[in-house]
């Protein structure tokens, strides 16, 4: 079984496990002012790693809720078992399972999977990208006055503020704006030309690195700088390469 066939099965099956809870009433592990973690994130991860880790022994798993496997493994799975728990929480159907592959510091494997719509996007280094099996293309929209941006505020006061400046900036220019609670979700809508960029000043690796080889797939940038003092935390500006985020930032 190929790796990107592995972590469709994986995210499939995490997939069926959140559908079938949502709308319960989920129980919180952990809750903070801007953020909720629920016991499903764990069991979702959970599923995820052993399926992974089941059929890759050897491999590593570096996920939102924890890593587990060979920590010495070049091969490297990086899972968000839940991008869009606040969502979730409040029954709102708008959050997807991400998992990607990094092996030897590269990305060579993506899924993005959104059960409640039954939208699965996967790409695999070298090859296209696809969306329920179609390949997919960023947008050609290439002035802010088409466009669509989908801008991320984070959790903390300094990336909220910096987040909200530029929603006002943007949304001064762009046709629309929208913040909708799920990273990688938003880098699927760019892969398959819904959006045409998104911008945050702080998003963890695990919410990215599936989107990010998705979107650079179909066509599109992504540029990702080190938040100073955040390990595995990155400032994004992810867009169709050809609307210029740069003048927002």
């Amino acid at each position: 079984m190929t790796d990107l066939a592995l972590a469709s099965i994986a995210a499939l099956t995490a997939g069926q496990l959140l559908r079938q809870h949502f709308g319960s009433d989920p129980v919180v592990d952990e809750a903070s002012h801007h953020d909720i973690k629920l016991a499903l994130d764990k069991e979702s991860q959970e599923l995820i790693t052993q399926i992974l880790l089941g059929a890759r022994p050897g491999d590593a798993l570096y996920g939102e809720e924890g890593l587990a496997g060979n920590p010495d493994s070049p091969r490297q799975w990086i899972v968000d078992p839940i991008d869009g728990t606040v969502n979730f929480f409040y029954g709102i159907p708008h959050f997807c399972v991400s998992i990607a592959l990094r092996v030897a510091g590269e990305i060579t494997v993506g899924v993005i999977h959104d059960p409640m719509v039954g939208e699965t996007w996967t790409v695999a280094k070298g090859g296209p990208a696809l969306l329920n099996g179609r390949p997919i293309h960023a947008s050609k929209r290439n002035s802010f006055d088409q466009s669509i941006l989908f801008v991320g505020c984070g959790k903390d006061e300094e990336a909220l503020r910096t987040g909200i400046e530029r929603f006002h900036k943007a949304s001064l220019r762009a046709r629309k704006m929208r913040m909708m609670g799920s990273a990688a979700l938003g880098m699927a809508y760019i892969a398959c030309g819904r959006l045409d960029a998104y911008i945050e000043s702080r998003i963890s690796l695990w919410d990215i690195a599936a989107g990010q080889l998705l979107v650079e797939t179909a066509g599109g940038k992504v540029v990702l700088t080190p938040v100073p003092n955040h390990p595995d935390a990155w400032s994004i500006v992810a867009s169709n390469g050809h609307i210029p985020v740069e003048e927002i930032l």
